[in-house]
């Protein structure tokens, strides 16, 4: 027990004093902290913790996928796909493919053309089909024939209930690259149901350019404007809008989309050489760069639209081929306007349009409350232990105070560490651990005092009080150590707060309950010589 070596000794110290050296910064001004920050090493870790949407305040918003309009995308997709394969196959029809509700229809008089059609038509089905992973997919959609050579092909429930399930995945996806772009911290995005996205964002007080972000599909497509005398079932009228959502101009664009904006690799904003107006400048990857040339090679002269969301953004004129897959977005933005689009360019589109179906803004204030609050907790739990332990166990008490202060410093120090966001239940999780901390203590006083009335010599009762708790002691950490991980993995946001702040201080209570008060009773051992144990 009493053999601490100097470097054991000096290691505990070091990483006593690394633990207040990392939480330093939380305590500082955030312009001071920034300044310190800049002339040090990046690997440094100066930087304050992380507070959770309940203590600083900040964004939260429930959203809600459209279902009608994924429907509306797969019947759009269901009625591209017919028209593909009916072209390929040469199948001659009567009349258009049309598409309503939750179906596609042609109808094709030739009864052989028509089953030949509708084997490829089950192809594109795949009733029974498994993906990469050997999970069985439900059929998409299936195939009914009616009189005259009518053929209709109809949403299944459990291929719209798939692809809905899919466009939340992708819409989570989508707006964290949206959110993480505005230079927020620790946002929490989490599926809420079956069509459902919560959305919380600490310190963002701004819910309006939020809700703008989050809101907008950003589709963008580049298609031609149609020329005179087109035919009006081949083209869409399209309004170009003014910052003041004016309609300043109509155009007839064809419905072809001739390059897509899935094929961007990036955007970002900038500044017109010659006007000096914000734009937004973008390059395609290798697919859509070669499309594009291609488009602006055989329609010099002609109006080449940009739709962001069903709305025409510019319609500029081809001068001349574009063929190194970069090009220029303009449309009278302000600056905020140009940064905001390149943002949601650059995090892709959203499957589909999203509903706000809750919006609450927790202000600093109420957050400045919780933070008092769990001060003033955490200060009279830790004013009563500390009471507690000097009253009942003397110099040993003083042990165990030391070593609880420096529990709690570590446990602060590995949340910052870890990035991890302290909440309003991850205080209540670090005064749990107070009395954990504490409880181990007791636990090896207990002992200590049971083996000295035993007879045992101190040097006797001290290592056996040690060595006998140590066993308990671990085994009771252990098991919260368990319910700690099952809380981190099954539980979100607040939950999760708590997990990890409790799973922190399980780790710091062995070091510091037990290495670090046994080398404090040695050291004090080693100075006094003492006849008894003052408990």
């Amino acid at each position: 027990m009493f053999r601490f070596s100097k470097w054991k000794i000096a290691a505990i110290l070091a990483m006593s004093l690394l633990a207040i050296l990392v939480i330093v910064p939380s305590f500082l001004e955030k312009g001071m902290r920034e300044n310190i920050a800049k002339s040090l090493p990046k690997w440094v870790p100066f930087q304050a913790i992380t507070l959770g949407l309940d203590l600083q305040g900040g964004a939260h918003i429930l959203l809600e996928v459209d279902q009608s309009d994924v429907i509306r995308t797969q019947v759009e997709n269901l009625r591209d796909d017919v028209r593909r394969i009916l072209r390929e196959e040469r199948v001659r029809i009567t009349g258009g493919i049309g598409g309503t509700g939750r179906q596609v229809q042609v109808r094709i008089a030739d009864a052989a053309e028509r089953q030949k059609a509708i084997v490829r038509l089950r192809q594109q089905a795949q009733p029974g089909g498994t993906n990469a992973l050997g999970i069985s997919t439900p059929a998409t959609f299936e195939i009914r024939e009616g009189s005259d050579g009518l053929v209709q092909l109809v949403l299944t429930e459990t291929g719209t209930l798939e692809r809905v399930r899919r466009a939340v995945d992708q819409t989570i996806e989508v707006i964290r690259r949206r959110v993480d772009a505005l230079g927020t911290t620790e946002p929490n995005i989490q599926r809420q149901g079956a069509d459902r996205v919560l959305v919380q964002v600490p310190g963002l007080q701004d819910t309006n350019r939020l809700k703008e972000l989050l809101g907008t599909t950003a589709k963008l497509e580049f298609r031609l404007v149609a020329d005179p005398g087109y035919n009006p079932g081949d083209v869409d009228m399209l309004n170009e809008l003014d910052a003041a959502q004016q309609v300043t101009a109509t155009y007839p664009v064809e419905k072809r989309v001739m390059v897509q904006g899935e094929d961007l690799t990036d955007a970002q904003p900038g500044f017109d050489q010659r006007t000096g107006e914000p734009v937004v400048n973008f390059r395609f990857n290798l697919r859509g760069g070669q499309r594009f040339g291609e488009v602006t090679s055989a329609n010099v002269g002609k109006p080449f639209a940009i739709i962001l969301d069903g709305k025409v953004i510019s319609a500029p004129r081809i001068l001349g081929p574009i063929t190194g897959g970069s090009g220029q977005i303009s449309g009278r933005f302000t600056v905020q306007q140009a940064n905001d689009l390149s943002v949601l360019l650059r995090a892709g589109a959203l499957p589909a349009k999203l509903t706000i179906v809750e919006e609450r803004t927790v202000g600093p204030g109420l957050g400045q409350d919780s933070i008092d609050a769990g001060k003033r907790s955490t200060y009279v739990a830790s004013v009563l232990v500390i009471a507690y332990m000097l009253t009942t166990y003397g110099i040993f008490g003083v042990f165990a105070n030391i070593a609880l202060v420096i529990h709690i410093i570590m446990v602060v120090a590995g949340l910052v560490l870890l990035n991890a966001t302290l909440t309003l239940p991850g205080i209540a999780g670090i005064v749990l651990t107070i009395g954990m901390a504490v409880d181990a203590n007791v636990l090896i006083y207990e002992r200590i005092r049971e083996e000295s009335r035993l007879g045992r010599s101190v040097i006797s009762a001290l290592e056996s009080g040690f060595n006998r708790a140590f066993a308990t002691i671990i085994d009771a950490q252990s098991t919260t150590f368990v319910v700690a991980v099952i809380l981190y993995f099954m539980g979100t946001g607040p939950v999760r707060g708590f997990a990890v702040t409790l799973g922190l201080g399980i780790v710091t209570t062995i070091v510091t309950a037990v290495t670090m008060t046994r080398m404090m009773i040695a050291l004090w051992y080693r100075w006094k010589r003492p006849t008894s144990i003052p408990i």
